[in-house]
């Protein structure tokens, strides 16, 4: 009896610990934060996303210091490094994001120098490289990202031309074309990026028309269509991009009524809904994506409500929930967003406190419910593995005969 209860003890152990094995192994947990760039206190503040609710909780060391009045943030796609160009010292603040808190570190070298009264920055999808809008000169500056130290480099010629006064820069998801939004002259600047050095060349046609005072520009996800806020024309301009040659066509019955004051446009990351931050109206204009056609749709209960001066919206990369940065009452809305439909619906505690002036919100790439992965062994691995389990197995059996 004493050498079966050890036996039966010495089994559960091993089987106990070995399930706990690839409980660690395989386990994967979500973290996620939220960033917003603070204009009126020259910093950024950093959140924790609840995976389950979409509630934001500061981040230790929150605000982090920036230049003076960043007006724009970005997160590269890989989560290791954030952007934010400073309006007034015409720079750009790089960081470095910790993978466990989400607090952020200055790069090395951190700022660099844009082109003067720079206002939006973007990072390409495959990190490459950064673009940033230059009001003053009319230009985008573009830089190569070094993947190790997230430092920047001026792309050789760059600055490139734009229209009059570049307000957004927007990368395709294929990384092929750049888009740039030009309030000045009513009309979207078209590029192709060369792979290799992120060099911009005008796209033939290029710039295309828009509405009145075109604010932000957005790409879908899948590439295929394109959506500029006119601030001054109270609408959204949608287009069909060319896959070949990231030319721009109006989709049909453009452009498509928003709320007063539209600054700021988003697309979901399933390609279904499109949302819209009307600064004047301080609300958010929803509508549905017709996958075919681009056509935008407003969803039932379009417009919500938001805070006051609401200048940026933002989509979480799984799609649960939507931000806004709210620039006169100082605090940032969270939403859930509805699966079927793309109604939003207030997180609870929102809206949640901000810096002075916030005017931009970016999240981090890693969005996702926590999942259990299986983990991945090699061939000798899978030897082992298997013998493990025989010698449980013959372990159990012998203990039963006993």
């Amino acid at each position: 009896m004493f050498q079966q209860n050890h036996r039966s003890r010495y089994t559960n152990v091993f089987l106990f610990a070995l399930i706990g094995l690839f409980g660690v192994v395989g386990q994967t947990w979500a973290l996620s934060f939220a960033y917003v760039a603070n204009s009126g206190s020259n910093n950024v503040s950093g959140y924790s996303i609840a995976a389950g609710t979409g509630a934001l909780t500061p981040v230790a060391g929150s605000p982090f210091v920036a230049g003076s009045t960043p007006s724009s943030i970005t997160v590269s796609p890989n989560g290791a490094f954030a952007y934010v160009v400073n309006q007034v010292s015409s720079t750009v603040s790089a960081y470095t994001i910790a993978t466990g808190t989400g607090a952020l570190t200055p790069v090395a070298g951190s700022p660099f120098a844009t082109g003067a009264d720079p206002l939006s920055v973007t990072v390409s999808p495959n990190g490459a490289f950064a673009y940033v809008t230059n009001l003053i000169n009319d230009t985008i500056s573009a830089y190569t990202i070094a993947a190790g130290t997230g430092a920047l480099t001026p792309v050789p010629g760059s600055p490139f031309a734009a229209g009059s006064t570049p307000l957004s820069v927007i990368v395709s998801p294929n990384g092929a074309f750049a888009y740039v939004a030009n309030g000045g002259s009513n009309n979207v600047s078209a590029y192709t990026i060369a792979a290799g050095t992120g060099v911009l060349t005008p796209v033939a046609g290029s710039p295309f028309a828009a509405g009145s005072w075109p604010y932000s520009v957005t790409v879908s996800p899948n590439g295929a269509f394109a959506y500029v806020a006119n601030g001054g024309g109270n609408n959204v301009s949608a287009y069909t991009i060319a896959a070949g040659t990231g030319a721009l066509t109006p989709v049909a019955g453009s452009p498509f009524a928003a709320g007063t004051g539209p600054i700021s446009v988003t697309v979901s990351p399933n390609g279904a809904f499109a949302y819209v931050a009307n600064t004047v109206s301080n609300n958010v204009s929803a509508y549905t994506i017709a996958a075919g056609t681009g056509v935008l749709t407003p969803v039932a209960g379009s417009p919500f409500a938001a805070g006051s001066n609401p200048r940026s919206v933002i989509v979480s990369p799984n799609g649960a929930f939507a931000y806004v940065a709210n620039t006169v009452s100082n605090n940032v809305s969270a939403y859930t967003i509805a699966a079927g439909t793309g109604a939003l619906t207030p997180v609870a505690g929102s809206p949640f406190a901000a810096g002075t002036g916030p005017t931009s919100v970016a999240i981090s790439p890693d969005l996702a419910p926590a999942a259990v992965s299986i983990p991945t062994l090699s061939s000798t691995g899978c030897i082992l593995l298997a013998l493990a389990l025989i010698v449980a197995v013959a372990v159990q059996r012998r203990k039963l005969s006993c």
